[in-house]
């Protein structure tokens, strides 16, 4: 997981950049990485890591308050297919008409809620309310999650006062978490978003959503602990000293994504894509509202002509012993055939708090498969041997699992301490399972190299990473190649678009018995920084090798 706009109440826990600037970590005496200059394919064997030439092909960057695909309630307010319950915190609520396809609520100092039948199973929300051009230019509008009368979270605009703003209600007791000024003209679209315990008010004139308003739920309400969440609905309301607020619809669901990155092949256990009617399965985090803790996991399709993406899960976590659903994210899923099953194998970074991160996992059976919909899973550690390092070491996380021959490799990164990393290798022994494993060995001069992967060129088994910025000068920027002893034998020639991109190569079979080769990363763009702080990237980046190889790397699957 790559660690590459304030509200005063819900600032980010840590900053990887201010951590970096103030760890003092001093750069080191390392050589540069083996010479790349023999690019020639050796007769027989096929390519190699350092004889494909990669370039940028595509650069694209998906931005949705809902996720497209996940809606749980859209209603365009045409009929009364929908309904509502309909609820007064001050006991006022104003009379309601259909007409036209227009919500319109009139009267003298009322105030409506109106509660779906609708919710999501994890805390990753969003409601958008369209605001018409009509009615009172003295009202406000809500939109958001609703219990009760006296128990609701909204974003709110108020075009009296010409400011916007989030509410959460608790008991009745109304707390304002944020505010801040806005000047719209109807109409417009008002969301409201929840990643984890962060809540954020946004508004769309015209030129997309920007959010103007951020706020933490922490220490109030509790969303990520399924009893409490289930009594919550997807909701928006209005209120006025008199005349009429007029509405155009609401569409609500879980929440989409600010930005992608941590791109990971989703692939069977002997390392062959799962790639289906032209499209590769993807797992990406999906930059939430905020720092580390507000992203979440999703699976996506890419098109591997057309570069065009589609999600199709959504994947959240608890993890054992805890009742909190969480979006662990950065890692890996398999597919084992010998077993019928799914191996999911993630970081523990869905409550990250500077403390510590871990591997977890869960597996599956085959008709459960994590590919479509969306999945509460429970997760377990995963016993990763510790790679030359104290007991009291902060983390591992980058997961990604193949099976080679009898044996499981799990390939992972290693933390001296938030941030100083480096990338290792475990193994099983002969016919024994992926969580029983033992240090094959780990790069320790590196200090921040991770975006862990497998990946086979022609007849060899390779494990790639990324130098961050803060590595020595002569190696920074790098994609390292190493053996499965984890000796470094060369580097990847690709652009190293930020901080420390993933090095997710994809072998994509051809009809002519060749071989073409993509590459997925991203990049350290931020999204509204200044209100929502770092973790808003990335930019999703697609490259592609210089030319085709003989044969195919893998089997295809079947149709």
């Amino acid at each position: 997981m790559d660690h590459g706009t304030t509200s005063p109440l819900a600032s980010p826990a840590l900053d990887r950049r201010a951590i970096l600037k103030t760890a003092g970590i001093s750069s080191l005496a390392v050589a540069a990485a083996a010479s790349s200059a023999d690019a020639a394919t050796a007769p027989g064997r096929g390519p190699t890591p350092w004889s494909l030439d990669f370039s940028v092909v595509r650069r694209q960057r998906p931005v949705d308050l809902v996720a497209r695909g996940f809606e749980q309630l859209r209603d365009r307010f045409e009929d009364r297919s929908q309904r509502y319950e309909r609820l007064s915190p001050t006991g006022r609520p104003g009379r309601v008409r259909l007409q036209g396809g227009h919500l319109k609520v009139t009267g003298t100092s009322f105030f409506t809620l109106f509660r779906s039948t609708t919710r999501q199973v994890a805390p990753y929300a969003a409601v958008v309310v369209d605001v018409a051009r009509g009615g009172t230019s003295q009202g406000t509008v809500m939109s958001g999650l609703v219990k009760d009368a006296d128990n609701y979270v909204v974003a709110w605009y108020d075009q009296a006062a010409g400011s916007v703003g989030l509410d959460v209600s608790v008991g009745g007791e109304v707390q304002t978490l944020a505010t801040a000024e806005a000047s719209l003209q109807r109409p417009f679209q008002l969301g409201f978003g929840l990643t984890s315990t962060t809540v954020v008010a946004l508004v769309d004139d015209g030129s997309g959503f920007r959010p103007l308003a951020k706020g933490n739920l922490t220490g109030i309400v509790d969303l990520r602990r399924p009893a409490a969440l289930a009594q919550w609905r997807n909701g928006f309301g209005v209120r006025a000293p008199s005349g009429t607020v007029v509405l155009d619809g609401v569409t609500a669901g879980y929440f989409g994504q600010l930005g992608l990155r941590d791109p990971h092949l989703v692939t069977r256990a002997d390392g062959t894509p799962y790639l289906k009617d032209g499209k590769a399965y993807l797992t990406f985090t999906q930059a939430g509202l905020g720092f580390f803790e507000t992203a979440h996991w999703g699976v996506w399709t890419m098109d591997v002509r057309t570069f065009e993406l589609t999600q199709v899960a959504n994947l959240f976590f608890q993890r054992d012993g805890e009742r909190t659903v969480l979006g662990d994210h950065a890692g890996h899923i398999v597919f084992d055939d010998r077993s019928d099953r799914w191996i999911i194998a993630n970081s523990t970074w869905g409550d990250f708090t500077g403390e510590s991160v871990q591997v977890n996992y869960v597996t599956l059976p085959e008709r459960r498969s994590p590919l479509r919909g969306v999945h509460v899973l429970r997760t377990r550690k995963l016993p990763l041997p510790v790679a030359q390092l104290p007991s009291a070491a902060v983390g591992q996380w980058d997961p990604h699992l193949t099976r080679i021959g009898r044996r499981w490799y799990v390939a992972f990164v290693n933390a001296r301490a938030f941030f100083n990393f480096y990338p290792a290798l475990a193994r099983s022994g002969p016919g024994e399972d992926f969580t029983d494993l033992r240090l094959v060995g780990a790069d320790d001069d590196k200090v921040e190299t991770e975006g862990t992967v497998l990946q086979k060129f022609g007849e060899r088994w390779y494990v790639l990473a990324s130098n961050g910025d803060a590595s020595p000068a002569a190696i920074r920027g790098q994609y390292p190649v190493y053996d499965l002893t984890m000796r470094q034998v060369g580097r990847l020639d690709a652009p190293h678009p930020t901080n420390i991109p993933w090095p997710m190569v994809i072998p994509v079979p051809l009809r002519n018995n060749r071989t073409r080769w993509l590459m997925v990363t991203f990049n350290g763009t931020q999204l509204n920084e200044e209100l929502l702080g770092y973790g808003t990237h990335g930019d999703l980046i697609v490259m592609r090798a210089d030319r085709t190889t003989y044969g195919h790397q893998f089997k295809p699957l079947p149709r």
